[in-house]
């Protein structure tokens, strides 16, 4: 699934400038089933479900621009590199990130997940093996799916749920979204809808650091989405849903190069091709 990839300075809440540090060697493809081992000045967060990053905000509006700048040039960077990326590398690192998802016991033990349907075209880490183990099952034992669904307004994204791949439509761009209506002509269930607690979120992103930040592609519709569904799941008094990212080697980057902002929600753990890294102490638990 995707981000509108126009970037919108209005919507950019502040935060202290900082300089953007590229990677400028791919991480090494280790053995997908070899765990990545959690960084030492990491510390799993108070609140077991959110990771620690440290947010800070300002009214200069230079430091504003420059943040902007900053995250522009930062997309721009790593949009170049996934372009250039080996096809039979990224072939190898989607399979080996899918297994990983495929064979965690977080994935296994969810009931109910939200995941984004992979783009091609956007070079998302391919989620389709995930979505058709899903969808493989019959529907009395399916886990409940739900998808994006990306609307123009106010950055508006919905999630909800398909079971079938038929389910799925191609919007303007060409990009696989759920048909708001099933076969039956009834409105598709809507994840602000239901009555039980979503137990897990896969993710996309163009960048990460180790500590939980994420840099997406500039439209805030999953860091709008996520604010709306943590506030839907305080007032229930649910358990707040593991948050995942699937990430490429190179999207890895280091700490403090990816500015985080009052509006940027941190990820819990990420799944790269060397293996599964968790960040908040919930994916600690949840990971074993």
């Amino acid at each position: 699934m995707y981000c509108r990839c126009r970037a919108r300075a209005g919507r950019l809440m502040m935060c202290s400038a900082k300089e953007v540090v590229l990677l400028t060697q791919a991480r090494t493809l280790a053995s997908p089933t070899a765990p990545l081992s959690r960084p030492a000045n990491v510390r799993p967060s108070p609140d077991p479900n959110r990771s620690m990053v440290t947010m800070t905000t300002t009214n200069d509006p230079l430091e504003v621009e420059a943040i902007f700048q900053q995250k522009w040039s930062l997309r721009s960077k790593i949009r170049k590199e996934l372009k250039n990326m080996d096809p039979i590398r990224r072939s190898e690192e989607d399979n080996a990130i899918q297994r990983i998802v495929l064979g965690a016991p977080w994935f296994k033990a969810s009931k109910s997940l939200c995941a984004y349907i992979s783009s091609a075209a956007l070079r998302e880490v391919d989620t389709s093996r995930i979505v058709s183990e899903v969808l493989s099952k019959p529907i009395e034992v399916q886990k409940k799916l739900y998808v994006p669904r990306v609307e123009e307004r106010n950055s508006n994204m919905r999630m909800l749920r398909i079971t079938n791949v038929d389910d799925l439509i191609a919007n303007s761009m060409h990009i696989l979204e759920p048909s708001l209506v099933d076969s039956d002509g009834k409105q598709r269930e809507d994840v602000m809808e239901v009555s039980d607690p979503v137990d897990l979120f896969i993710l996309p992103g163009l960048a990460f650091d180790r500590s939980g930040r994420r840099l997406g592609r500039g439209g805030g519709y999953y860091d709008i989405f996520l604010k709306k569904y943590q506030e839907h799941a305080m007032e229930r008094k649910w358990k707040h849903p593991l948050l995942v990212a699937l990430s490429y080697s190179l999207q890895i980057i280091d700490e403090g190069a990816i500015a985080v902002t009052s509006n940027d929600f941190p990820v819990d753990a990420l799944v790269t091709p060397a293996g599964y890294l968790p960040i908040s102490s919930a994916a600690l638990e949840r990971g074993k």
